[in-house]
């Protein structure tokens, strides 16, 4: 008995206690956005901040980011929901610029170990929806150009993982679900078959896109002229998209500290790397397509029916076919610069996506899909700047023409007040003068008047006497008839009844 080899016990229990605390190591690699929309990203996965006093010494110090330059880094120890116990630790890797010449970096992140508990998110961001196909499609270039470079046993991890995400967790989230015609779905243990575009393109690991400050919705709305018809397409474009890489969308809000503003997408994010609180039951995320601020489609969710369901009119076999085409050429370095009439053809995604959402910047308007029941009335507002320039020039020229006017008016007044008071209204107000010449009374601006139109007759029948275009000086013919009718006054034995006289009522002209 003495002799026998004693059992170590305490060996073994320390290595299963330490197993047993071993923390869940998960990878993000956070393609695109800004270094700030990276960082804002990062905030919103972010536990709540109300920790417990045995954890605040824990999260009191938050690791950097260090984003600035090329491949970035951060690190994440997500706590349980009472604050207590860590449930993964999560490391963040972070690159801002779809080029060739950062896949030397990207490829020692992916390993048959990491692969199975990595995710993939793309940024976008509402203030530029008109490049979003562009950087959908340099991304995935860049991923796929990833792939013959890697070894193979990481290859075969990358298949493993899509046929865990396609079949066995595509099963699990459809198990609660209903078909189209109401009938109960199939049971978890059989494998549902693929709908049309489902799963054509996979990537060998999930794919999230998460479209940031969703409250520019409103700005796009209100400056733009985005309509229902803009926003609808534009989902259904990425719908259409991520359905055939297995991915996920969701509409974020900007983060705010202190707040649940981040909570659907810390949801999202968590439960795509499996990371669950031992304290809360699994619930199936909750999918939202109407709510056009908060949209919510989580993987293994959609299909070609539900995306239908916002218009109809939406061509989902031409989008899944043409992005096949698009993505299949390999990533150039300024692809992101190339303008959109440089596009291969019309038939490209990028090319159909584009002739919809334009960029107002290029000076193009928000291309709008009318229906024939709208009455097409409305019309594209000009830049503020640019309207009150032109108001300002007509203002300047109406200016000058009241100046004018002014001075030609002020040059009239004189001659106005030396004749216009004496020949218009003194002659209203006494009348036309009248003689009685041997018992006939004449009014003399009658006379002057017939004399003038036996004139012009006789002169219409003879030939003139004055060279053409010469005129008959008006003076002259005044004083003529002047010292006629002087002469008539002046005449012998002219009686009291001879004096000339004013009016029609017999005064005196005194």
């Amino acid at each position: 008995m003495s002799n026998a080899p004693k059992k170590e016990i305490w060996s073994s229990l320390l290595k299963s206690v330490s197993s047993g605390k071993k923390l869940a190591e998960k990878q993000l690699v956070v393609l695109g956005g800004s270094p700030e929309s990276q960082r804002e990203f990062v905030a919103s996965l972010e536990t709540d901040a109300t920790p417990t006093p045995a954890s605040r010494n824990q999260t009191s110090q938050k690791p950097p980011i260090a984003n600035d330059f090329a491949l970035g880094y951060t690190y994440q120890d997500v706590l349980d929901t009472d604050h207590e116990d860590m449930l993964a630790r999560l490391s963040i890797y972070t690159l801002s610029k779809p080029s060739p010449h950062f896949i030397p970096l990207l490829r020692p992140l992916f390993t048959p170990q990491t692969i199975p508990n990595m995710l993939l998110v793309i940024l976008l961001d509402w203030s530029d929806p008109w490049t979003w196909l562009r950087q959908l499609r340099s991304w995935i270039r860049l991923l796929h150009s990833l792939l013959p470079s890697l070894p193979k046993d990481t290859v075969q991890a990358f298949e493993d993982n899509i046929i865990e995400w396609r079949d066995n967790k595509r099963n699990d989230s459809k198990d609660t679900e209903t078909t189209a015609d109401g009938a109960a779905s199939l049971d978890a243990d059989v494998a549902l078959p693929l709908g049309p575009g489902e799963w054509d393109s996979p990537l060998g690991v999930p794919l999230c896109v998460v479209c940031q400050n969703s409250n520019k919705i409103e700005v796009l709305e209100k400056e733009q002229g985005w309509r229902d018809t803009q926003f609808d397409f534009v989902q259904q474009f990425l719908r259409t998209i991520l359905l055939k890489h297995g991915g996920s969308l969701i509409y974020a809000m900007p983060h705010l500290p202190g707040t649940t503003s981040g909570s659907t997408l810390q949801t999202l994010i968590h439960s795509s790397l499996g990371i669950q609180s031992m304290l809360q039951k699994k619930t199936p995320l909750k999918h939202n397509t109407t709510d056009r601020d908060h949209i919510l489609v989580p993987p293994n969710f959609d299909s070609w029916g539900k995306i239908r369901i916002l218009t109809e009119s939406f061509y989902v076999e031409d989008v899944s076919l043409a992005w096949t085409d698009d993505i299949s050429t390999g990533l150039t370095e300024n692809e992101m610069d190339t303008p959109p009439e440089k596009t291969q053809s019309a038939t490209d995604a990028v090319a159909m996506y584009e002739e919809v959402i334009k960029n107002p910047r290029r000076g193009d308007l928000v291309g709008v899909q009318q229906s024939e029941d709208e009455t097409g009335i409305d019309v594209a507002s000009k830049d503020v700047q640019a309207f009150l320039s032109e108001q300002s020039e007509k203002l300047e020229s109406l200016a000058k023409e009241d100046a004018n006017l002014h001075i030609r008016e002020t040059t009239k007044k004189p001659s106005a007040a030396a004749g216009g008071q004496t020949g218009g209204d003194v002659q209203e107000h006494i009348g036309n003068v009248q003689f009685n010449v041997g018992g006939i009374q004449m009014d003399v601006e009658q006379a002057l008047k017939q004399l003038n139109n036996r004139n012009a007759a006789k002169g219409d029948s003879e030939p003139p006497k004055t060279p053409p275009g010469e005129v008959e000086d008006e003076k002259a013919r005044n004083e003529q008839l002047s010292s006629f009718f002087a002469s008539l006054i002046k005449k012998p034995g002219g009686s009291a009844t001879n004096s000339p006289r004013r009016g029609t009522d017999g005064r005196s002209p005194g």
